[in-house]
């Protein structure tokens, strides 16, 4: 009997250390893919960072339930875009309430000019200006190169409704940048 719980007891660690190594791997391979996607869906790249450890740290948690271990860089991509989200709406609520407080408009730091050209600046603001959704459809679809369906599992909506959002992004930012010409 000692002997059966030893040999389980070794069979899990060495599942552990499998899931680690594949952890490890997967970290290696898409991390910085999912803080370019996170930079582009927070308002910093401190902040993006922490949004995809905190990615990692929940898959790592939720390994044991994750049913089919392909799926884990969708995990992955979801968990980035729901706490993107999340922090999104939380920075909504405490900007709201410091600008009844305080109208200081907070100037973009100096190195962000001396890195960007004038027409990246234009896009990414023309970017940043779309409704939420459509911002983070565009960012998934085109930066991320996630397929439809891809998007529509991170995001939680439809194939149809990843489609809509995308014309409607593209259509804003087409009006935008020709206006600013």
């Amino acid at each position: 009997m000692n002997r059966l719980a030893d040999r389980q007891t070794e069979q899990g660690a060495e599942l552990a250390v499998d899931a680690d190594t594949a952890l490890v791997h997967l970290y290696r391979a898409h991390y910085a893919a999912l803080v370019r996607l996170a930079i582009l869906l927070a308002d910093d790249n401190a902040t993006a960072e922490d949004l995809v450890q905190d990615a990692f740290v929940q898959l790592h948690r939720n390994a044991k339930r994750l049913r089919d271990p392909g799926a884990a860089l969708g995990y992955l991509r979801a968990c980035v875009v729901n706490g993107g989200r999340s922090r999104l709406r939380r920075l909504k609520t405490s900007r709201a309430h410091l600008a009844s407080q305080t109208a200081e408009a907070q100037a973009p730091s100096p190195d962000e000019h001396v890195l960007l050209t004038e027409g990246q600046r234009e896009v990414l603001a023309a970017v940043q200006a779309l409704p939420e959704r459509q911002r983070q459809v565009l960012v998934l679809r085109y930066y991320a190169d996630c397929t439809e369906a891809d998007t529509a599992d991170a995001l939680g909506i439809s194939i149809g409704a990843v489609k809509s959002h995308a014309h409607r992004a593209i259509t804003s930012l087409g009006k935008k940048l020709e206006a600013s010409r």
